[in-house]
């Protein structure tokens, strides 16, 4: 790709972006989100046709008009939210617009030899052929969608952040499979914010910055800080700010408290002014935690105290309370993505009386205060970045000046630079005397931003430990079982 133009309307998507890469590597393609990456991918998968720039496949002009045209020549496109018809049986999925036929009837022997032939060179001949999508779990679609391309000879496969909703387990099979498609000669093109995930499995890499190539080189030689740098075009000395702090009175605590699953039995005390993070592995009761402080989850045992309030209560009672939460899966719970960022920032707190120029410039103010991209407040979230999306749900609480924020997985599926503006708005909420209880899968982001941590295992939480008094190591051998909780 060379020389690649992209517009929309007044906005530059892409302003003259140059890629290469060859059979048997994988490239990461790192950015912010808005970067680029993603447009610039739809251009190579014939999602999007650029207004200027070449590109060449094997040597050849490559200029595809359609997704189906990109198939055909050997490009495939797996997206991060995945283009299944769960209602159609696996092997349907594979061959869906290439089906071989006989006359005008479908040659099923042949969907059948290709779709397991397929799935045997992923090394997944275990998923049943037959069973709907549907029944699939996330990792085992993804799967499909990937056999979808090899079934077709594709040589180009681009994998759009494609550990988003995965376990590490099943991360582990991913990475496997990506090593056995590069040592069979395909080039991947891989798109991730995860850079220890851009280490492991690339071996170059490209930096996209506001359209335009601005780095790239070896993986393995270049330091993680200088790919940070140049992808948010300055010098990161501290990813997580610590501004002095000085914890207060306490706001929450929790002695003891189970819900119908789990968590099993959770016990802290959360003050003003500190940062308390909660690691754990996926289904380990973390997220059951919040929720059920939050007032989404029934309390079975235990006692919840927040402020002078004694006792679970309904979540429209915990805002009354000043208590706000974050939820992990900002699309489907935590935002109204049809709505507006106004309607999203306002709805859940308004007064009497407000006219909409009202709502908009009480929106303005977190929109310049969270440096959030946009056209305008009465931009509908959906069409917003994930970076800005999740701005949005944290500029929510913020907008309901609440005590207590619950944040789940905040900076999960977002960019180096949105990452950094949250953690420093965690770091000023913490100094204003605000109380942030913080669920993350990350570790160097929980030992960054908390002041201290509590490990969750099998629903069981241990108690609490200065960030000074635990490591890494420690931490995963007590989130496995493996470890002596003091």
């Amino acid at each position: 790709m060379e020389g690649i133009h992209k517009r929309f309307g007044a906005t530059i998507a892409l302003a003259g972006v140059d890629l290469s890469v060859r059979g048997g590597e994988v490239l990461a393609l790192v950015g912010e989100n808005g970067a680029g990456k993603s447009t610039l991918m739809k251009v190579l998968s014939g999602a999007h046709p650029a207004d200027e720039g070449r590109m060449w496949l094997d040597d050849k002009p490559y200029q595809p008009r359609n997704p189906l045209d990109a198939r055909r020549a050997g490009v495939g496109m797996i997206y991060q939210e995945l283009s299944l018809a769960l209602h159609l049986s696996v092997m349907e999925n594979i061959l869906l617009g290439m089906e071989p036929t006989h006359g005008p009837w479908m040659d099923w022997a042949a969907i059948r030899r290709r779709a397991a032939d397929a799935m045997a060179q992923l090394d997944r001949p275990d998923i049943p052929l037959d069973i709907p999508v549907m029944r699939l779990s996330v990792a085992e679609q993804q799967m499909v969608e990937i056999a979808r391309s090899v079934a077709v000879g594709c040589r180009v496969l681009v994998l759009d952040e494609p550990t988003s909703s995965l376990t590490r387990k099943d991360i582990v099979h991913l990475f496997n499979l990506v090593r056995r498609l590069r040592s069979q000669g395909h080039a991947i093109v891989y798109i991730s914010h995860f850079l220890e995930e851009v280490r492991e499995i690339s071996d170059r890499f490209t930096v996209l910055r506001d359209g335009q190539s601005v780095g790239g080189g070896i993986t393995a030689d270049v330091p993680t800080e200088r790919i940070i740098a140049m992808m948010v075009g300055r010098t990161v000395d501290e990813l997580y700010p610590r501004s002095p702090r000085t914890p207060g009175e306490v706001l929450l605590e929790i002695d003891g408290l189970s819900g119908p699953g789990k968590p099993r039995s959770a016990s802290l005390t959360l003050r003003r002014g500190e940062v308390l993070g909660i690691a754990g592995l996926v289904g380990a009761g973390r997220t059951e935690l919040l929720r059920t402080i939050f007032g989404l989850s029934q309390v079975r045992g235990g006692k919840i105290r927040v402020g002078a309030f004694t006792g679970p209560a309904t979540p429209h009672r915990r805002w009354q309370q000043g208590v706000g939460i974050v939820s992990e899966d900002r699309k489907q719970e935590g935002l109204a993505v049809s709505l507006t960022i106004t309607d999203n920032l306002t709805l859940s707190c308004l007064p009497r009386w407000l006219t909409p120029s009202g709502q908009d410039r009480r929106s303005v103010r977190w929109i310049d205060r969270l440096a959030i991209k946009c056209r305008g407040p009465r931009q509908t979230v959906v069409d917003l970045s994930g970076g800005n999306q999740q701005k949005v749900a944290v500029a929510r609480l913020l907008h309901h000046d609440v005590d207590v924020l619950l944040l789940d997985e905040p900076t999960r599926g977002i960019d180096v630079g949105s990452k950094a503006q949250i953690y420093q708005v965690i770091d000023e909420l913490a100094c204003r005397g605000k109380a942030v209880l913080m669920v993350s899968s990350y570790l160097p982001e929980l030992m960054g931003v908390c002041d201290r941590v509590a490990v969750m295992c099998r629903g069981v939480l241990s108690p609490t430990r200065l960030v000074s008094q635990i490591d890494e190591r420690q931490i995963m051998a007590e989130a496995t079982g493996s470890g002596d909780t003091p």
